[in-house]
C-alpha cells in the first residue's frame, strides 16, 4: 500500500485495516486503549497503550501521517474538549465492522467546566483523517451544543458516526457544526433517530456555520445518513444560517434523510436555510427523504437532480 493511502481518495476496507495494524502505514503509530492503557505509557504499541485520545493528539507529530489506533472494547470518556490543531493525522478504530453505524472505537464527553469546550471535539487541521469512530456528546452545559465542530482543511470522515444526545430543545445546536474546507464525509451517520427534538426547535444534525470569514466550502457528503426523530414540524436535518453561508457549494450524493415514523411530526423540510444563497450553491443529487414534507426548502441556490420520491415518502423542491 502507498505510504500516500490517506490521499487517495480510496474507499477504506477490512484489509487497508490490517495493513496498517501491521505497521505499514505511514509515519508514526500511536496506540489508545482505555480500559488497560495509561497516558504515561509512550504509546507506541498496544501493549503500552495511552488511555485518551487528547493525550494521542498531544503526542503525534504535525505533517507526519502519524495514525492513531483506538480499541473498540470501551468507550473513551474525555474530560474537556479534544482540539487537533495539527495536519495530517489519522485516525483509525478497531474492533468493529466498518459502516454507517456501530463502530467499536467511541470516544466520549460529559458534563464539563470550561467555558471554550463547545464540542466534544474541533478539528482545524489539514488533511487530517477518521475512520470507524462514534463520536458523542451528552454534555448538559450551555455552550456546550455540538458533538464534533469541523473547522479544518480536506479533512475525510469514513465510516463515522457523530451524535449529540442532549440540547435536543436548543435550535441551535448540532451533532456537527459544519465550518470547515473542503471537508468530505463518507458512509457516516449523523444525527439520531430514538431521541426526539423537543419544541418548535430546528435542532438540526449538521448546522452551517458562517463566521468572521469562516464558513463551509466544497463540502461533500457522499452516502450519508441524517437519522431524526422529530417532535416539530420545525425539526430539519441540515440547516444553512446565512446567506453567505456557503461558498462555491456543498453537495449531498446519495444521501439519506430519515425522520422516525414514531416521530411527533414530519419535518417541514430535511434541508433549510435562511434565505437564498449568494456566495455558494447547495446540491442535492440522488438524495432522499422520509416522512419529511419536502426534501428542500424553497430558496434560490439551492438544486436537486435525480429520480423524485413518491409524494408519500418525500417531496422536492426544485429551485435555481
Amino acid at each position: 500500500m502507498s505510504r500516500d493511502f490517506y490521499h487517495t481518495g480510496l474507499e477504506v476496507s477490512r484489509s487497508e485495516v490490517r495493513t496498517l495494524i501491521d505497521g505499514m502505514g505511514p509515519g508514526d503509530h500511536f496506540y489508545v486503549d482505555y480500559e488497560k492503557g495509561a497516558d504515561g505509557n509512550d504509546g507506541n504499541s498496544w501493549g503500552r497503550a495511552l488511555r485518551t485520545y487528547s493525550e494521542a493528539i498531544r503526542r503525534v507529530t504535525s505533517n507526519n501521517n502519524d495514525v492513531i489506533h483506538i480499541d473498540g472494547n470501551q468507550e473513551i470518556m474525555e474530560l474537556g474538549m479534544v482540539t487537533l490543531d495539527k495536519n495530517r493525522v489519522h485516525t483509525v478504530g478497531h474492533n468493529g465492522a466498518l459502516g454507517h453505524y456501530g463502530p467499536g472505537a467511541r470516544i466520549n464527553i460529559g458534563l464539563t467546566t470550561d467555558v471554550l469546550d463547545i464540542a466534544l471535539f474541533k478539528n482545524t487541521g489539514v488533511r487530517n483523517t477518521f475512520t470507524g469512530i462514534k463520536f458523542s456528546s451528552n454534555n448538559t452545559k450551555d455552550i456546550a451544543r455540538h458533538t464534533v465542530h469541523e473547522a479544518g482543511e480536506y479533512a475525510r470522515y469514513r465510516n463515522c458516526e457523530i451524535v449529540k444526545i442532549s440540547h435536543l430543545a436548543d435550535g441551535d445546536a448540532a451533532d456537527l457544526l459544519l465550518q470547515g474546507d473542503s471537508a468530505q464525509f463518507y458512509e457516516t451517520t449523523i444525527g439520531v433517530s430514538s431521541l426526539p427534538t423537543v419544541g418548535a426547535v430546528r435542532r438540526p444534525n449538521v448546522l452551517c456555520y458562517y463566521l468572521a470569514g469562516k464558513r463551509p466550502k466544497d463540502v461533500l457528503f457522499r452516502q450519508c445518513l441524517f437519522p431524526k426523530m422529530a417532535g416539530n414540524a420545525a425539526a430539519m436535518m441540515v440547516y444553512i444560517t446565512n446567506t453567505q453561508c456557503i461558498e462555491r457549494w456543498i453537495m449531498f450524493d446519495d444521501c439519506t434523510f430519515i425522520n422516525n415514523v414514531a416521530a411527533a411530526a414530519d419535518p417541514n423540510y430535511a434541508v433549510g436555510v435562511s434565505g437564498a444563497q449568494t456566495v455558494g450553491v447547495v446540491i442535492l443529487k440522488n438524495c432522499t427523504s422520509i416522512l419529511c414534507d419536502l426534501m428542500v426548502q424553497g430558496a434560490v441556490g439551492i438544486y436537486t437532480a435525480g429520480p423524485v420520491p413518491t409524494a408519500a415518502t418525500s417531496g422536492i423542491a426544485v429551485t435555481a
